[in-house]
């Protein structure tokens, strides 16, 4: 039987799965040990097509670690934070470098001289610290809008700038953190503002009350469409010189609204999770607007817990009824989270937006920019007893005073490019007698398993940085996949795990795990992929003589 699925020459090449003849999906490695290894009168009688699965899993997890080609690269620009996160199906790194202008790559090297603790709060006689309330700062990182929004905060918000052309968007200006609207008609998008929201996790195991508090400024402003315009497309449909380009002219109707828009503003505590999805659940009657895209953060059931006295786990401001703005401090008091593990800080802001209705509009008619509306600050959640676990220094949550101080040292290593036989020559004669572990000027770093990052030193920032790391193959369906050396290593896998846990397989169990042994270290050496001429190549070169 054929094994290429009648695909043709021409199908192939015009695909861009390149290569994929020398691969086997999981999918296919189940369904064929089934024909070879499970029925009557075979070594498994009978079996579950999902525990062949979860066997079939586990074999290629552990085979990606030490046998399969399962090696991923990610490159970023790193940015001043000298940060990076783990990738998300990152399981160890093979390799960290940094790239120069002419593409080489140098090679990063870890450092075990520092480290980013978790940094204990602590009394000034050094005694441990177990309370909230000594700060009014309290539980939140960023609390004040001093830094950068992200990562301390998640965001759900259309653009991460407040003067985006068509859309609102959401930023700190000021010390504050602000948003903006734009609204439109159209494409069922009519009088479709969007609902901002910003929130941050607050692990409270042992904690039974807590107390919010924020300096809030709810706006009310008035949103008036485009002038009319005159807008001119030129097309050229099939990209040939030769023929005219065809062109078209639209015109925008001037609409004025004089209806206020009142802004609404929200912050509280909640035990879900708030939703990603910015899209406005009012004033879409009729617009065309799927349900299924339309945002849960505006109604209050998101802000699910009580207080003591069973009221309300948020704060609310509401613009006035004419253009201006409502600015009040506000607090609620002895919020209950007992029984909960975790409960987000979230900050919703939205308007109320009323604009003429829609049949003056034509489609494509936008406002003439963001309307920048609501702001708040000083956003703080204080625990009003003691804690019964230790708790992270206000100001260092995520960034111990050893982080900040390796970050913001000045290493002596160089940031040239040379790279010609891997020597710098400004540096000959002066690398007699160092440790090789830091005779080397490209950089270091180590990794922060507690937080999931990768920390730099500085003279890495803002290059670009090469992650080489390995993965469990589990990730989609298209990585899970096996290279056809290393097929039959997976058969016998899956037989041994099943057998060695069977009651029917105990007296094959090991006579297969020997099979299994062979079968891998036969992949390996076939996935090893040494070519005789490559290996003379190199070898040659090791034959030279050094003259004394």
């Amino acid at each position: 039987m054929g094994l290429l699925d009648g695909k043709t020459h021409k199908e192939y090449y015009q695909n861009n799965d390149f290569g994929n003849y020398q691969f086997v999906s999981l999918d296919d490695i189940i369904t064929q040990f089934e024909v070879a290894y499970v029925g009557e009168n075979k070594i498994i009688p009978k079996i579950k097509r999902a525990d062949i699965a979860f066997h079939a899993m586990r074999a290629l997890a552990e085979l990606s670690f030490d046998t399969f080609k399962s090696v991923k690269s990610y490159q970023i620009d790193l940015p001043p934070t000298l940060l990076m996160p783990l990738p998300h199906d990152y399981v160890n790194y093979t390799k960290l470098s940094w790239t120069d202008s002419s593409g080489i790559k140098h090679p990063l090297y870890p450092t075990s001289q520092t480290s980013n603790p978790f940094q204990i709060s602590q009394h000034d006689d050094g005694s441990y610290d177990f309370s909230f309330v000594t700060s009014n700062v309290g539980i939140l990182e960023n609390s004040d809008f001093s830094t950068t929004l992200t990562p301390a905060w998640t965001i759900a918000t259309p653009a991460t700038v407040l003067n985006s052309a068509h859309k609102g968007g959401m930023a700190i200006d000021n010390g504050a953190l602000k948003t903006s609207f734009h609204t439109r008609n159209g494409g069922g998008g009519y009088n479709n503002v969007s609902v901002h929201a910003a929130w941050q996790a607050i692990d409270v195991s042992g904690v039974d009350y807590l107390d919010i508090s924020a300096t809030g400024i709810a706006d009310t402003v008035i949103m008036d469409a485009d002038a009319t315009t005159n807008h001119t497309h030129h097309i050229d449909h099939d990209n040939d010189p030769a023929t005219p380009t065809v062109s078209t002219t639209h015109t925008h109707t001037n609409v004025v609204s004089t209806t206020p828009n009142r802004g609404l503003l929200r912050f509280g505590l909640s035990s879900n999770v708030p939703s990603s999805v910015t899209n406005n659940i009012v004033n879409n009657a009729g617009a065309g607007v799927s349900p299924n895209n339309l945002t849960p953060n505006f109604g209050t059931d998101l802000f699910n817990l009580t207080t003591y006295d069973g009221e309300d786990s948020y704060i609310e401001w509401n613009g006035p009824t004419t253009v201006g703005s409502t600015t009040s401090d506000e607090e609620v008091l002895n919020i209950d989270v007992s029984g909960q593990d975790t409960v987000y800080a979230v900050i919703i802001s939205t308007l109320n937006a009323v604009l003429p209705s829609s049949d003056t509009y034509t489609r494509g008619n936008r406002l003439a920019g963001a309307v920048l509306a609501n702001s708040i600050d000083n956003v703080v959640v204080t625990q009003t007893e003691d804690s019964t676990s230790l708790i992270p220094k206000a100001g260092n949550e995520r960034n111990s005073s050893t982080w900040n101080s390796y970050k913001g040292n000045s290493p002596s290593e160089n940031n040239n490019d040379d790279y010609e036989d891997n020597t710098y020559w400004h540096m000959t004669g002066k690398r007699y007698g160092l440790d090789p572990q830091h005779a080397q000027a490209n950089g270091s770093f180590y990794i922060d398993d507690r937080l999931g990052r990768i920390h730099f030193s500085s003279n890495i920032s803002g290059k670009t940085v090469i992650l080489d790391y390995i993965s469990d193959s589990l990730g989609t369906d298209a990585e899970m996949q096996v290279h056809k050396f290393a097929e039959d290593a997976m058969y016998k896998w899956i037989a041994h795990a099943i057998l060695s846990t069977s009651s029917y397989g105990q007296g094959v169990a090991r006579s297969f795990q020997r099979d299994k042994f062979a079968a891998v270290r036969k992949a390996k050496l076939r996935l090893s992929n040494i070519k005789l001429e490559e290996l003379t190549q190199i070898l040659r070169g090791k034959s030279k003589q050094i003259k004394h």
